[in-house]
């Protein structure tokens, strides 16, 4: 599958191996992982950040190489039944971050044509996404603006 603004093609990367089960070494209890979760999450953690403390650091000692397979929900479920969740996702956000630097770079520097470029991208990828997110996780009224992009992430 090629890239979105780019004319190479897509890198294959690895695929998580294929379990049902969580590995017998791994015996932490569901609800001391959603208990983590919820505590690593108040920490100010995001949720991709949560899983790979989870994997590294774990829980009593113990890794958690899936959460979904060690309590049957994913991460981000659990978030949003204890009311830890964002109030956008973190994909989103991350790419508010980026747009909102992207913008700061180029008033700064406004004949920085590469930078423009990828403002551009960033935005774009940004509006599709709100599409996508709209209604469910965002606001029917939700759409993409500098200012309040730079409002959300500087909150």
């Amino acid at each position: 599958m090629a890239r979105i603004h780019t004319r190479r093609r897509g890198s294959s990367g690895s695929d998580k191996p294929v379990a049902d089960d969580p590995p017998e070494w791994s015996d932490v209890d569901a609800d001391a992982i959603e208990t983590r979760v919820v505590e690593l999450a108040d920490q100010g953690h995001d949720p991709s950040q949560i899983g790979m403390k989870l994997r590294d650091e774990g829980v009593k000692g113990t890794p958690i190489p899936n959460v979904k397979l060690a309590t049957g929900k994913k991460l981000t479920q659990i978030l949003e039944e204890n009311d830890a969740s964002g109030e956008i996702p973190e994909d989103l956000y991350n790419l508010l971050e980026r747009a909102v630097r992207l913008r700061e770079h180029m008033d700064e520097n406004p004949q920085d044509h590469q930078n423009k470029r990828a403002l551009q991208n960033t935005e774009s990828k940004i509006r599709r996404l709100a599409d996508y997110y709209r209604g469910d996780q965002l606001d029917e009224e939700f759409s993409y603006t500098h200012d309040a992009a730079r409002e959300l992430v500087s909150d």
